[in-house]
């Protein structure tokens, strides 16, 4: 079960996101809007709420919820943790499901645990989730008596609490390092001292230790009752009759006597400004936020509607400012931003953050503020304003066109925050019909007084993290507010809004023609040839009404090039891309693709070059244009390319202090048997990129489009695309080269090798068991393998989790190759305590020798042949999946129509099949083994 961060800058993220979701609040003259009447809302004497809705995106599927108002705030100090351990124990024993039976069911219905049923706890809220097929009606009604359980049925058996003590210690291991330390340090002083400093949603080790059942089965009857409860049902359903079933199921729900008061705690605003910093071994930047609260506005009248709005262009118009500075030859920063968002416990925030450059914290803050107070004191343009607004608007058009295309967890999001937060919810007609009511009218003066509004002098935290050699130079807090006083008192200048009227292209292309036409009438594909001898497939689909995803590769990539120059090819994609197209260089670009529902972006990787995006249907052109400009009017920018360099190198300083990335650059430098170009980052790769060889590698990339091919996925019509296709697409270059991509070697080493990495101060282990070799690629061969992949894990959830409290999650994954050789690759991790490394392995191997000798449980090849029949299903209408099954497909040179002959691949698999591909694949001779653990133990040793 997923625990929501709580780092900051995390917060950050996640609730801005959160806003953005929940600040469509309406109401006319004040009122309260209702729900959209789409929506079933009801409330039981009890006080238990559902809402339920018929949506049909996907189909046959239906998303379960419930949603608690409980979440660690509510804690006792003798049960600090047991909100998420509650969370926990919901999925190990309740009335109708005891013990494990629960996991085992859905598994059976072709639902996986921790995938699919999940759940998640935080300070305010606990909710758990459960995607249900809702074209079986037995296991639709077996949903509703699972949430009726998770509600208020959960045995809480002592011995399945002793079990799954273990399981949440390791979930608590898995978030232990830097960040939580220097968190421990921060947190109270960012929260000033509130009940949310002191009830981590992940508890005390002390705590979840030592409780016992009844400490547990308090807060269980205190908290879990129906007056704090909902349900939300959205999917493929009969509404009506599923209403009848939620009542008649969830009435008999009782709320204890006597029950608690259900607090309503908040961050108090104390009118202080505070400073802390915080250092640790393993900080690997040196980062500083400056944070100014306010109390959260309220977001349900018409007004609070307007004042979000102008929120979110505030918002919009600052974050372009911000990607300007980044852009420069010697940017102030690795990064730098600035927003109004949500914070916790009532609050907002206007947060100006930096990640300084090593030794550079002073000009870093200074830059970051010197943007802030800028805005501040001449506040946006009128032309920096419309372009917003247009984009915003553009923005509200697309969701109002796939307004019947909404998926059903969208739904569910909103009505979490309807319940959570009381916010209205009238759908996205109301929404939109305010919205182009209110945007007219909204002016530079309401934007500059926002900025007047949140960046004050009050109420403000400095916050700054760094590593601990750093910590001797770090500044006070007289220091830094020197800085920002400093900033404050220079003599600004007002932003200047460059933009750019000139066409994006500098040359007319010549159109081509198209020479040949295919059809695959079984997956309604158009198969088209260009006079250059590109090649274009089309698939329109109805899976959204208005998305065109599209990708091109041609053979080649970096494999062409010497090893001295391939930092320099590796790089030239985002490097050369980076600096404009056609007639525009990056910033004035940013600028006229604003508004525009579009996005296109070249790669060069091993084997291949090309491109990948998407738009709309009424920017589709411009989609081509950019994609022509990239083909034969790349810039080369000294300026910007500068400033990426400069940024690289500053991330690197550290890295090594990071025992997660010298893990990962462990790892990658093992499995390639140390190949250069699979080794980490360094200093001296970064120097080895030289622009002009970038730029030559660049355009020899896309000087032949004869070998390319494009495919194009969504709302297209065949007939009305064809002469875009032909004059930006055929009059492409060409050269009719012929490129193959070259086979480099490059490939996991065979024999039994052990590595085992030291670094970390925390008593925290990750391991990796790859197995690897030479692979018979077949579409048969690969579901096989892919069944192998799940039953193990089925078996390690069970072993090393449930029976013998070891780990939180293990994860095992596998990929198959068929260029430039035929290979597969079987790779097992899990993170664990140190001291159990050896006993964990152990067991994970014997897991491995019952699969050779026995083969897997036929129970469990039945679970993973329903969840993969299930999960195939809504993938079938999404355009990205058709679009990454197309250049699959034709990557590797196989049949189109494989797709049709899935299902009879996943009823072929037997468990003597499976155990024959164990005895293949999992067989030990091609055995690596990597393990990290901390730096105590090698001192141990």
């Amino acid at each position: 079960m997923k625990q929501k961060p709580t780092l900051i800058r995390r917060h950050f993220a996640v609730l801005i996101i959160f806003q953005v979701l929940t600040f469509l609040n309406l109401s006319v003259n004040g009122q309260v809007l209702p729900l959209d009447p789409a929506v079933k809302v009801g409330h039981l004497p009890n006080g238990f709420t559902y809402y339920i809705r018929h949506n049909e995106e996907p189909r046959h599927r239906v998303y379960m919820y419930m949603v608690n108002k409980v979440g660690s705030v509510l804690e006792d100090e003798d049960q600090r943790g047991l909100a998420h351990f509650m969370e926990h124990m919901n999925f190990n024993g309740t009335a109708h499901f005891p013990h494990n039976a629960l996991i085992d069911y859905l598994q059976k219905a072709g639902v996986r645990f921790g995938a699919d049923i999940n759940a998640h706890t935080s300070f305010d809220e606990t909710v758990y989730e459960l995607p249900l097929p809702s074209d079986k009606p037995a296991i639709l009604n077996k949903g509703i008596l699972i949430m009726h359980d998770w509600a208020q049925s959960a045995t809480l058996d002592p011995t399945e609490i002793e079990k799954e003590r273990g399981v949440v210690l390791e979930e608590k291991r898995l978030g232990k390092g830097a960040g939580e330390r220097m968190q421990r340090v921060y947190w109270p002083v960012i929260l000033n001292n509130s009940r949310y400093a002191v009830r981590i949603p992940i508890g005390l080790d002390t705590v979840l230790d030592n409780f016992k059942r009844p400490v547990i089965a308090r807060f269980y009857h205190d908290w879990y009752r129906p007056d704090l409860q909902a349900l939300i049902i959205v999917g493929d359903i009969n509404t009506d009759s599923l209403e009848k079933v939620v009542k008649a199921t969830f009435s008999d729900l009782k709320n204890p006597v006597n029950e608690r008061i259900r607090t309503k705690y908040t961050v108090p605003l104390t009118g202080k400004n505070q400073f802390v910093a915080v250092t640790d071994k393993e900080m690997t930047s040196t980062v500083a936020e400056i944070i100014i609260k306010h109390p959260m506005p309220p977001l349900k009248t018409a007004t609070d509607y307007r004042k979000a709005i102008i929120q979110n262009l505030f918002n919009q118009m600052l974050s372009e400012r911000y990607t300007e500075l980044s852009r420069q030859a010697d940017p102030p920063f690795v990064t730098g931003s600035a927003s109004i968002s949500g914070f916790m416990g009532g609050l907002d925030i206007f947060d100006a953050s930096v990640v300084a450059k090593p030794g550079e914290l002073e000009k870093g803050i200074k830059a970051v503020w010197r943007e802030t107070e800028t805005v501040k004191r001449f506040g946006f343009t009128q032309t920096e304003l419309e372009r917003a607004k247009i984009a915003y608007l553009n923005g509200l058009d697309e969701q109002l066109k796939e307004k019947d295309k909404t998926s059903s967890e969208s739904f569910v999001k909103e009505y979490q925050a309807y319940f959570f937060n009381d916010i209205a919810a009238p759908g996205i007609v109301a929404e939109a019909k305010l919205t182009r009511g209110d945007m007219p009218g909204i002016t530079l003066g309401e934007l500059n007084h926002l900025a007047a509004e949140y960046i004050v002098n009050t109420n403000r935290d400095i916050l700054v993290e760094a590593p601990d050699k750093e910590k001797s130079a770090l500044p006070n807090a007289l220091t830094v507010n020197s800085w920002l006083r400093s900033v404050e008192a220079e003599k600004l200048v007002p932003y200047k809004d460059e933009v750019s009227t000139l066409p994006l292209l500098s040359t007319e292309p010549v159109a081509g023609k198209i020479t040949g036409e295919q059809r695959n009438k079984a997956l309604n594909l158009t198969i088209l040839k260009l006079s250059n001898g590109l090649k274009v497939i089309l698939k329109p689909t109805d899976f959204k009404n208005d998305e065109i995803m599209f990708s091109a590769f041609a053979p080649g990539g970096t494999s062409l090039y010497s090893d001295a120059d391939y930092q320099s090819a590796s790089s030239a994609a985002g490097v050369i891309a980076s600096g404009g197209v056609g007639n525009y260089n990056a910033n004035q670009l940013e600028k006229y693709l604003e508004g525009k529902e579009i996005s296109v972006g070249p790669y060069i990787s091993d084997r291949y070059q090309g491109f990948s995006g998407s738009s709309t249907l009424k920017d589709l052109e411009t989609a081509l244009q950019m994609i022509y400009a990239e083909f034969t009017e790349p810039r080369k920018d000294s300026i910007i390319f500068g400033g990426i360099i400069e940024k690289s190198k500053a991330a690197l300083v550290n890295r090594d202090s990071d025992p997660k990335s010298v893990f990962s650059d462990t790892v990658s430098a093992v499995l390639s048997n140390y190949n250069v170009r699979r080794t980490g980052p360094t200093l001296e790769k970064i120097q080895q990129v030289n622009l002009d060889k970038a730029y030559n590698i660049y355009k020899e990339r896309f000087a032949d489009a004869s070998n390319f091919t494009f495919t194009f996925v969504g709302s297209i019509d065949t007939n009305s695309i064809k002469p875009l296709l032909e004059k930006y697409l055929g009059s492409l270059p060409s050269t009719n080269s012929h490129e193959l991509a070259r086979d480099l070697g490059i490939h996991i080493p065979a024999g039994k090798i052990e590595k085992i990495v030291y670094k970390g101060k925390e008593p925290q282990s990750t391991v990796l068991l790859v197995f690897s070799g030479k692979f018979d690629y077949s579409w048969a061969n690969n579901v096989k393998l892919d069944a192998l992949k799940e039953v193990l894990e089925i078996r390690l959830l069970q072993r090393l989790r449930e029976d013998e409290s070891g780990v939180y999650s293990p994860s095992v994954s596998e990929q198959v190759s068929k260029f430039p050789q035929q290979r597969y690759n079987f790779v097992i991790r899990f993170g664990c305590a140190p001291q159990n490394v050896d006993k964990l392995i152990a067991s994970t191997l014997d897991e491995i020798a019952k699969l050779r000798n026995d083969g897997p449980l036929p129970e469990n090849v039945d679970k993973w042949r329903t969840e993969a029949k299930n999960s195939l299903e809504p993938q079938l209408k999404k355009n990205g999946f058709w679009l990454g099954y197309i250049n699959g497909q034709l990557q590797n040179n196989e049949d189109m129509d494989m797709i049709n002959h899935y299902n009879a691949f996943l009823d072929e698999v037997t468990p003597a099949s499976l155990r024959e591909m164990a005895g293949k694949c999992l067989s030990g001779d091609n055995y690596i083994r990597l393990v990290l653990l901390p730096e105590t133990s090698l001192r141990r040793n």
